[in-house]
């Protein structure tokens, strides 16, 4: 019996014939190792239909063309005996073919049939050049001819024709003409249901299925570039094995350049040439076989061309995905390193490679699927869906959120291409008819700068000083709000990370008299002449807190530093960042006073940690002005612990109760009680 809900009814009404019931893939394939876009090439034209009878019927048909035509890799003997007995047999196969130099010509390899040397056409080479970069899935009119020989071997085996397993045509319109009838949510979940998942489990919920959305980002957008490193049996490689045609999978450390780029002997363009989407599964290993494929491959990210050794430049359009398996728990890697760490010794330390990245998703989000994770539901059939898909490349709505917002100061050109394109992939995806809200551009735009965001926080990490513009924000053009975007992995919800603070970061509130604002300092201490470098504000007054902090430092030098750490030895990089507020003031001289000392040393700050007060030349802690507000400010944003001078001892029943019961204020005195009671482990 079967049991439509709502949306299969729907997706029926209107796709008729292009919908198939997901699950009866699985019914069919069984052990056999095909992959689901063939089988459901298969299904589509017979088993689009509720009526029981007409899918029963429908699947016996299928069942009866891969029983007669589908090789499985036991039965090779049998299908080469049939080609020899008949003379004329078709198979479902996969084909690749080989250029053989020495005798100038090319042979067929047909895998499950286990034909190794198959004679095939220089014209079905030319129509079908997919064959030369790992093959393709296709219905293969084979002949047996004895006659056949190379020297004194005879090979039989003639490859006379190949019906690759797609539509042979597409009208967009379609799908443009139908989206209306669909709601938002009716829509992302036929997306999924398409894509194999079932959005409405136990386990995939709202932001799940927003990260398995974006792993469809690389087949709409040409030349996108994308991380995914998580837990085994999560799916990351599937949809680029399963659900298109127009994607290949490349293993661990088997990319060449002839392979990838262009054969120097043939002149033939490479697999980025070829495709609409390179996956490299188990870049955690090795990536690359030819090492000078490194260079080919940051020229070919940045720009979608590249440089051959004959001159000339070629272009491709295909996107480049890395997944790889993650074994340690993010909260660890991120103690003790970066996200990209667990990727390819080749890349995993290369800021230029790794900046080329556009998204990296967190796949450690996406838990390991359960039979239930996998719909039951009528969805696209992976044909049709994969034409879908491929037809977004023509468009591009990479400049729809100027319509409504503007982007923040800290976003350079790539993190803002980036940012553009996965926002253009997903309205690609979720409104193929150009026809979206401000508040689906806000939620698309917050998505893509946290993907963003997670490639440049880790560069950070390697690079230093070179990333330092962390901070994402947009501003909305209506009203001026400005809206910073934060990681989960890094600070939750909150502003003010939960986690240790690396050395050189800490965190304060300022006031304008009016406005509180909250800031961030971030120190770098590097081997020097003594300089010290401010940037991110122009604020005279804030300037003048941190010479007068820096000076203090240098006066007493004896009992601050050890003789190794002398400012005179050392430049201090600072950077002061307004988070929440508008005008910054004074007062951040204790806040920049235990960054530079953290960094100085390499020590890591206590978690969720700001600090109140400043110090005068001479060493005095001054009082907090709005020391009230300042404080619930830093608590609402995650502070936990919040250090304030001694002379705010007697406001401190200003502070209301709700704010002392999730975040503690102890005092300090001095400059050396501050550091006790902020460095971690002190």
């Amino acid at each position: 019996m079967i049991v439509l809900d709502d949306l299969d009814k729907k997706a029926l009404e209107h796709f008729r014939g292009f919908v198939v019931k997901k699950d009866l893939v699985g019914i069919i394939k069984g052990g056999a190792n095909v992959p689901a876009f063939v089988l459901e090439y298969l299904l589509a034209n017979t088993c689009s239909t509720d009526d029981e009878e007409k899918l029963k019927e429908g699947l016996e048909n299928v069942k009866t063309v891969l029983r007669d035509h589908y090789v499985n890799p036991e039965e090779s003997t049998l299908i080469q005996s049939k080609l020899r007995e008949k003379g004329r047999y078709k198979i479902i196969d996969k084909i690749s073919a080989t250029l053989d130099p020495k005798n100038d010509r090319y042979w067929a390899h047909i895998f499950n049939s286990n034909i190794k040397n198959a004679n095939i056409s220089d014209d079905l080479i030319k129509r079908h050049e997919k064959l030369l970069l790992g093959g393709i899935w296709a219905i293969i009119e084979m002949e047996y001819d004895p006659l056949i020989t190379v020297g004194n071997t005879v090979y039989p085996f003639v490859v006379k024709d190949i019906k690759p397993i797609q539509l042979s045509s597409f009208d967009n319109s379609k799908i443009i003409n139908k989206r209306k009838e669909f709601t938002k949510k009716e829509w992302k979940k036929l997306l999924l249901r398409s894509a194999g998942y079932e959005p409405d489990s136990v386990g995939l919920d709202e932001r799940k299925q927003n990260l398995l959305l974006c792993r469809l980002i690389p087949l709409v957008e040409n030349n996108f570039n994308m991380v995914e490193l998580g837990p085994r049996s999560s799916g990351k490689s599937y949809i680029y094995k399963e659900i298109t045609p127009y994607a290949i999978l490349i293993s661990g450390g088997q990319g060449t350049v002839a392979q990838l780029f262009v054969n120097n002997t043939t002149g033939r363009v490479g697999a980025v040439g070829l495709w609409d989407a390179i996956c490299f599964d188990e870049s955690t290993d090795k990536l690359f076989k030819d090492r000078d494929a490194i260079p080919l491959m940051k020229d070919y990210m940045e720009s979608g061309s590249f440089s051959r050794a004959k001159g000339g430049e070629i272009t491709g359009s295909a996107s480049i995905i890395l997944n790889g398996n993650i074994n340690q728990p993010v909260e660890t890697i991120l103690q003790t390193s970066h996200l990209f760490s667990p990727l390819s010794k080749e890349v995993n330390y290369d800021t230029a490679f790794l900046d080329r990245i556009n998204l990296y998703l967190p796949g450690w989000e996406i838990t390991k699927f359960a039979p239930e994770n996998f719909t039951k539901h009528f969805g696209f059939s992976t044909d049709f869906f994969s034409e879908v898909l491929k037809s977004q490349r023509k468009t591009t709505y990479y400049d729809k959120l100027d319509e409504y917002f503007s982007l923040g100061s800290h976003l350079k050109q790539r993190d803002s291409k980036s940012v553009r394109r996965i926002v253009s992939g997903l309205i690609k995806l979720l409104h193929p008819d150009g026809n979206f809200t401000k508040e689906d551009m806000r939620e698309y735009l917050e998505i893509a700068m946290e993907m963003r965001r997670r490639v440049k926080e880790q560069l950070k990490r390697i690079g230093g000083m070179e990333f330092w513009d962390t901070n994402f924000s947009y501003i909305d053009k209506e009203t001026q709000e400005e809206i910073f975007v934060g990681l989960p992995e890094e600070r939750g919800s909150s502003l003010i990370e939960s986690s240790p603070l690396s050395p050189g970061v800490c965190y304060t509130s300022t006031s304008d008299g009016e406005n509180v604002s909250l800031v961030r300092i971030e120190v770098v201490a590097v081997k020097g002449n003594g300089k010290v470098n401010i940037t991110g504000t122009n604020s005279s007054v804030v300037k003048e807190d941190i010479k007068n902090t820096v000076n203090y430092i240098r006066a007493n030098e004896k009992t601050i530093l050890t003789e190794q750490h002398s400012l005179s030895g050392i430049d201090l990089n600072i950077q002061i960042t307004t988070m929440i507020g508008v005008n910054i003031g004074s007062g951040i001289g204790s806040a920049v006073y235990v960054a530079i000392i953290s960094s100085i040393y390499k020590k890591n700050l206590k978690p969720a940690l700001a600090i109140l007060g400043n110090i005068s030349i001479g060493g005095a802690v001054e009082r907090a002005n709005n020391f009230a507000d300042k404080v619930t400010m830093l608590s609402d944003n995650g502070a936990k612990t919040v250090l304030v001078p001694m002379d705010n001892l007697s406001e401190i029943s200003t502070i209301p109760a709700t704010v002392l019961g999730k975040t503690d204020v102890p005092f300090y005195g001095n400059s050396q009680m501050l550091l006790q009671k902020a460095v971690l482990g002190e």
